[in-house]
């Protein structure tokens, strides 16, 4: 019997400290429940822990993660 094996994506065993940390950086963003002033907000933070905005709603944080061509990730 041949079996076809799923190809894989190499895997860089020399990848150093500092690409790793910046890996994925520009195509994600993290959205996390926040209270500003008292009032109930969902941040928004680059994956490098940048603070890019506060937003009224999850749904509207999420889409504006989206229009930016980024993917949302929740933060707990």
């Amino acid at each position: 019997m041949i079996q076809n094996p799923t190809p894989q994506a190499p895997i860089n065993r020399y990848m150093s400290v500092a690409d790793f940390a910046l890996y994925g950086t520009e195509d994600v963003a993290y959205v996390k429940p926040v209270i500003v002033d008292g009032e109930a907000l969902f941040g928004i933070y680059a994956a490098d822990g940048q603070h890019l905005a506060f937003i009224e709603g999850r749904d509207l944080a999420d889409a504006t993660v989206r229009q930016n061509d980024m993917e949302p990730l929740s933060v707990h």
